[in-house]
């Protein structure tokens, strides 16, 4: 028994101890494999047409983001106020650069923390203004199906990104390459 228990001890004291550089690199690749696409595509339906696209949102990242307001004005952009676009904007730009950051590690605990407050955002913007509370979609926690859109899902995502936020970027990351530069 005595042999059992330290060959436990054992195997399991090494992957401790490559447990800083394997999961932070395993959550941000994760996050690059499942996520980066999802949100990037996301992010270009927002994108408005022409040079200043990335000033002047799409009318549909709009819908997207105030779907109540948005049906409030009969879809008329022109009616809704400044603090609209900004938020839509800083939505957009959001959608770009927090994914980035996580993907390759710069700000990698900030970004993530930020990714984290998105979806936050996204999951109450999905149920309270596109009113996806029907139990399939919303799902529940503690129940035999693991595959509702809200609360599963996004709760996995989550958690992803808390393990960057813990443990940082890891070795494989621009924080730390400009941590040894410093």
């Amino acid at each position: 028994m005595n042999t059992l228990i330290a060959l436990h001890n054992g195997v399991f004291e090494r992957i401790d101890r490559i447990s800083g550089f394997l999961l932070p690199t395993l959550a941000r690749f994760t996050f690059a494999a499942v996520l980066l696409v999802y949100y990037w595509s996301s992010a270009l339906t927002k994108v408005g047409p022409g040079l200043l696209g990335l000033l002047r949102p799409s009318d549909g990242a709009y819908v997207q983001i105030f779907p109540r307001a948005m049906e409030a004005v009969s879809y008329d952009v022109s009616q809704l106020g400044m603090l609209h676009w900004l938020v839509v904007l800083a939505g957009m730009w959001a959608e770009f650069l927090l994914p980035l950051l996580v993907v390759i590690g710069l700000f990698g605990r900030l970004a993530a923390l930020g990714m984290i407050g998105f979806i936050c955002v996204q999951s109450a913007t999905d149920v309270t203004g596109h009113g996806m509370t029907d139990a399939d979609t919303l799902g529940a926690w503690f129940d035999r199906f693991p595959d509702s859109v809200i609360l599963d899902q996004r709760l996995l995502w989550i958690t992803v990104l808390a393990i960057i936020v813990v443990k940082g970027a890891g070795p494989l990351s621009v924080d730390r390459l400009l941590g040894r530069l410093s």
